[in-house]
């Protein structure tokens, strides 16, 4: 980004097209679209600074192949942006998908200092799981109204 005041709807627009395009080697591109000290939290992490917002998703590409995002829509209040996203990957054979929505705060230069995800850990993933599944579907059923 340059050292100009960057709108929210321009940041966001580079953070989308950053994120449709995810690969290995864009990675390195991350401080283009984040801020040093950016704030990362999903259901399974939660971590501060460029080094560790790699980290997560060096991992996401050496365990799952063809991950992919897709953005579905988004919506912009002010310096903060909701993303609803789809990403699809495969394990083994099969391919999984995982729906949710971002919540990712602009500095005044564009850069994201936070990018908090918000999806169904337990519905879109442990749910899948032969044994823990049936365990989770059988409490959800009760705990339902």
């Amino acid at each position: 980004m340059t050292g100009r005041p960057i709108e929210a709807a321009e940041a966001a627009e580079a953070y989308i097209r950053f994120w449709e395009s995810l690969s290995p080697d864009s990675l390195g591109r991350l401080a283009e679209i984040a801020a040093p000290e950016i704030h990362f939290s999903d259901p399974f992490n939660d971590v501060r600074g460029l080094d560790a917002f790699r980290t997560v998703f060096d991992d996401m590409f050496r365990r799952v192949s063809e991950p992919r995002f897709q953005v579905t829509g988004h919506a912009i209040d002010g310096n903060l942006c909701f993303l609803r996203w789809v990403l699809t990957f495969r394990t083994g054979r099969r391919e999984r998908r995982i729906d949710g929505v971002s919540e990712i705060r602009f500095d005044g230069s564009g850069l994201a200092i936070e990018h908090v995800d918000h999806w169904d850990a337990a519905g879109q993933l442990y749910e899948r799981i032969p044994v823990l599944g049936a365990i989770l579907r059988m409490i959800r059923r009760r705990l339902a109204a």
